[in-house]
C-alpha cells in the first residue's frame, strides 16, 4: 500500500501542476494526510487531522481540495444512509462495496468476485454493458448486537428491522387502540421509519401504520 501511495503522490503532483492548480504545497498536505488514513472521512474530520499534524488549513480549502481530488480520481465521495458526505481512497483498477452499521455507523469494505460477475451477467441479460455500480448493505454489526437487549420498546428500533410484537404495555386502552388498528401481539412487523421525536411507521404484511412515540414505547418487540 505504501508503494501505491508513493505512486499516487507522483501522479497528484504531475496532474495538479499540469492543471495550474494554486496552493499546491498545501493541497499536497491534504493528499498526504488523506492517504495516511484508511477511514471514510468527512472534510471536517480531515481538517482536524491536518490541524493535529500542525497544518493550519481551513475546512473550505480542504473541501475544495477533496473536490479536486475526486475530479482527478484520487478520492471518491459517498453519501451513506445518514446523508453525510464521506471520502475514501480511489485506487485505480480496484472495486469494493460497503456494509454499514446503522447503530455505530462503522463502515466495512468488502470484495466478492462472484457478486461482481453476477452483476455483470444481470446487466448483460437486460441488454446493458455495465460501466459502474455501487452496493451498500445496512445492518447491525456484531459489537452492537452484543449490547442490544433482546426485548425492547418499538421506539428503540431502527429502520429496516424486522421484529415480533411480544407484549403491549399500558393497560387496556393502549391494547384496544392497537387492536382497532389491526396490530396484535405476535405480529411480525418491519420498521419503515423511526424519527426519535416523531412518529414510527411500521408495516404489517402489506399494510402501513403510523404510531406516535408514546404508544411505540408501550409496544415491546423482539428482533426476528
Amino acid at each position: 500500500m505504501k508503494r501505491t501511495h508513493k505512486q499516487e503522490k507522483k501522479q497528484f503532483e504531475k496532474l495538479f501542476k499540469q492543471g495550474h492548480i494554486d496552493n499546491f504545497e498545501d493541497r499536497f498536505k491534504v493528499l498526504d494526510t488523506f492517504l495516511n488514513t484508511e477511514n471514510h472521512v468527512t472534510s471536517a474530520e480531515l481538517t482536524q487531522m491536518l490541524n493535529n499534524n500542525g497544518h493550519a488549513l481551513d475546512n473550505e480549502f480542504v473541501r475544495d481540495t477533496l473536490k479536486l481530488m475526486c475530479n482527478f480520481g484520487f478520492a471518491r465521495k459517498n453519501r451513506f444512509d445518514n446523508g453525510v458526505v464521506r471520502y475514501e481512497h480511489w485506487h485505480l483498477g480496484q472495486h469494493h462495496d460497503h456494509i454499514i452499521c446503522i447503530k455505530c455507523k462503522k463502515i466495512v469494505e468488502f470484495e466478492e468476485d462472484a457478486l461482481e460477475n453476477l452483476q455483470i451477467n444481470i446487466a448483460s441479460k437486460h441488454g446493458f454493458h455495465m460501466l459502474q455500480h455501487k452496493m451498500e448493505l445496512y445492518g447491525i454489526c456484531s459489537e452492537c448486537l452484543k449490547e442490544r437487549v433482546k426485548l425492547m420498546p418499538l421506539s428503540m428500533a431502527k429502520r429496516g428491522e424486522r421484529l415480533v410484537i411480544r407484549e403491549i404495555m399500558g393497560g387496556t386502552g393502549a391494547r384496544m387502540r392497537l387492536l382497532s388498528m389491526g396490530i396484535r401481539p405476535e405480529d411480525e412487523i418491519e420498521v419503515v421509519t423511526n424519527f426519535s421525536k416523531g412518529q414510527v411507521v411500521i408495516a404489517v404484511q402489506s399494510s402501513r401504520y403510523m404510531i406516535g412515540q408514546g404508544l411505540a414505547q408501550k409496544i415491546i418487540v423482539e428482533p426476528v
